[in-house]
């Protein structure tokens, strides 16, 4: 394989998402000019990467892509539409000529597309709707190398969260039909060398299209036997197929804190055999393939980390601590979004009095509750307050932690109560103009099925509270603004 040229200049068009947060980081680590472009710049901006050209950019704007796209050379495309069938197709059509519109007399005179491993015959919307990008970017007069793959084995991946979620949460299991259709799993390590590794070689005049494919061949069931096996997880595997799509979806997102979107798309991935390619890929780009059974083994080794070391969690220390290994990758979410005319300082203001006078701001018997529940299953959590009225990080407000805190925009706190799993609770502040939003947010790893129920007996409550709670709030700052100070 050529030298890995460092002076090459790449674009990562959808950065935020999975595969794009590891790329961005792989290409960086190698030395490459890297610009991560995604419509969440803020996630972007977030991973605090070294050298990293952050920007916003949305396929479905064509300034903002043209500002990505300056004075690159190469183009890594990995935006993929999650939406319902009636449309998904003219998303992704759209996407992909606004790109190529973008793309002339740009610099860039390499694509790379990550596309979806196609079947033999028949194959489901999402597989035919990324066969469809490929096809339209080889009508451009850039050279494109489509790689496609299957299942990603790796901490984030929705297939192997799923499949852990699974496993972890049911003592029997009952999986769809789909579960026995075969694929040839990669290691998300694995994938990273592939794409940078086709980055380093002069591209080809011609369109080129490449099976990125792991070290077996088999089905999703027998990739669960093997992670039962490696996880010392003995469970019945009885496969009963579900009356419809829609009712495994529904299923699913009850069992699994992969989200729904997620779940939806991987279920129309899978329904199909999947039989790869790659030995062209492997003369091109040479690799010692990770074994299926060493990719389940250093994804679970790595999922902590994966978790804990981002911006949410702010690697704090004590959430480290209290992890387990149980733990679910992806948390559950509730929150409640208020709109207000109260000022931003005034919204901070009243945010970092939480704990004093007004408690928690509403519902104090609920909060008061908790605690005592707390305290009487032997959680000794400090009660109160700092007694100064600005929060650091690292202060303990009647059991909560902060972890992290951005004066004007937002504060964490780590949940410290005794419940089957890990916990924050967010405070995001947004100002839009004439008005300002006021967003609280729980999230929930839930540790199994004892994690899972616990989250949906308190899924009410907090509904219920977080609804008063910003009424309240917004009602304190508005007072604030009034009285001028």
């Amino acid at each position: 394989m050529p030298t890995l040229n460092a002076d090459t200049r790449v674009v990562v068009l959808g950065a935020s998402g999975y595969i794009g947060q590891h790329l961005v980081s792989h290409l960086n680590q190698q030395g490459y000019k890297v610009t991560a472009a995604s419509r969440r710049r803020d996630v972007l901006v977030a991973q605090k990467w070294t050298g990293v050209r952050c920007c916003f950019a949305d396929v479905y704007h064509n300034a903002s892509l043209r500002d990505a796209f300056a004075d690159a050379d190469v183009l890594v495309y990995l935006v993929h539409a999650m939406s319902d069938a009636e449309d998904l197709f003219e998303k992704e059509r759209q996407a992909a000529q606004n790109t190529l519109l973008a793309l002339k007399d740009s610099s860039i005179r390499q694509i790379i597309y990550l596309g979806s491993m196609q079947p033999e015959h028949d194959s489901s919307l999402q597989l035919q709707a990324s066969k469809l990008t490929g096809d339209l970017f080889r009508m451009g007069s850039i050279p494109v190398t489509e790689l496609r793959a299957g299942i990603v084995i790796g901490p984030g991946s929705a297939a192997f969260e799923l499949m852990r979620d699974m496993i972890y949460n049911l003592p029997v299991l009952t999986p769809p039909s789909w579960v026995r259709k075969h694929s040839a799993p990669i290691a998300l390590n694995d994938l990273m060398h592939y794409l940078g590794g086709l980055i380093g070689i002069a591209p080809s005049a011609q369109h080129q299209i490449f099976d990125a494919a792991g070290p077996e061949y088999l089905s999703y069931r027998q990739l669960m036997e093997r992670f039962m096996a490696l996880s010392n997880k003995r469970r019945w595997l009885v496969p009963v197929p579900l009356p419809t799509q829609l009712l495994t979806v529904a299923f699913l997102g009850l069992l699994t804190s992969v989200p729904s979107t997620l779940v939806k798309s991987l279920i129309q991935g899978v329904k199909q055999d999947l039989p790869p390619d790659s030995d062209t890929l492997r003369e091109l780009v040479p690799l010692e393939l990770t074994t299926i059974d060493d990719a389940i083994t250093q994804t679970l080794a790595q999922e902590e980390d994966a978790v804990l070391n981002t911006p949410e969690w702010a690697n704090d220390a004590d959430a480290h601590r209290r992890w387990r290994p149980g733990y679910a990758f992806y948390p559950k979410e509730v929150n409640f979004r208020l709109e207000t005319s109260a000022s931003i300082k005034a919204l901070w203001h009243v945010i970092q009095q939480l704990g004093g006078e007004e408690g928690f701001f509403y519902s104090q018997g609920l909060w008061r509750l908790r605690a005592r529940i707390d305290r009487m299953l032997g959680n000794k959590t400090p009660s109160g307050r700092p007694a100064t009225d600005r929060f650091a990080v690292g202060d303990n407000i009647d059991g909560w932690k902060v972890i992290s805190l951005v004066p004007d925009k937002s504060l964490t706190l780590l949940f410290g109560m005794r419940a089957p799993g890990l916990g924050r609770l967010t405070f995001t502040l947004k100002d839009h103009g004439e008005r300002r939003s006021l967003e609280i947010a729980s999230w929930w790893h839930p540790a199994g099925a004892r994690g899972l129920c616990y989250w949906y007996a308190m899924m009410p409550a907090h509904l219920f509270v977080f609804r008063g709670m910003a009424k309240r709030i917004a009602s304190l700052a508005r007072q604030k603004d009034r009285r001028g100070h």
